[in-house]
C-alpha cells in the first residue's frame, strides 16, 4: 500500500471516529456547536457544551480513533493493555489545539469556562462495531 493510500485510509477511519464521537456526545446530553474547526496552527475536532448544565462550560474534544480487523482483535488489544488511542494525544498536539482554541474563543467572543476532553474510539469497520471512552478535562503538565 502506498503512503498516500495509507494516509487516505487513516483519514477515513478518523472521519468515522469523529462521527461516532459526535453521536456519543449527543447521547450523553451535549450540543455539538462545531466540528472540524481548522486553522493553519491547529485544529479542534469537536466543540460542544452540555445542555443540562446551568453553568455552561465549553468542551473542546480531541477524537482519537483506532481500527481493528475483528472484535476479537479489539478485545485482545484491550485485555492485554496494548496501545490505546488516547495515548496519541501528546504535549505538542495539545499546544496546537490550544492555539486553535484561542482562535475559536476570539472569533466567537466566548469568555466563559472551557476544558479539553479526549474521546477515544475503537472501531471494527467490517463488523460495524465501535466503543468510545470519554476522558473529560485532561490536563497536561
Amino acid at each position: 500500500m502506498k503512503q498516500s493510500e495509507k494516509q487516505g485510509k487513516k483519514n477515513q477511519i478518523g472521519a468515522v471516529g469523529e462521527k461516532i464521537a459526535a453521536r456519543y456526545l449527543k447521547k450523553k446530553g451535549f450540543a455539538i456547536l462545531q466540528e472540524n474547526y481548522l486553522k493553519k496552527w491547529g485544529e479542534i475536532d469537536i466543540v460542544a457544551r452540555e445542555t443540562a448544565k446551568s453553568k455552561p462550560i465549553l468542551h473542546f474534544v480531541e477524537v482519537k480513533t483506532v481500527s481493528y480487523e475483528t472484535k476479537a482483535d479489539l478485545k485482545k488489544s484491550v485485555s492485554h493493555g496494548t496501545w490505546r488511542p488516547e495515548e496519541n494525544v501528546h504535549f505538542k498536539k495539545i499546544q496546537r489545539m490550544n492555539r486553535a482554541i484561542e482562535s475559536w474563543v476570539m472569533e466567537n467572543n466566548y469568555n466563559g469556562e472551557w476544558q479539553i476532553d479526549i474521546l477515544a474510539v475503537r472501531i471494527v469497520p467490517r463488523e460495524k462495531y465501535a466503543t468510545a471512552k470519554y476522558l473529560p478535562n485532561v490536563i497536561f503538565d
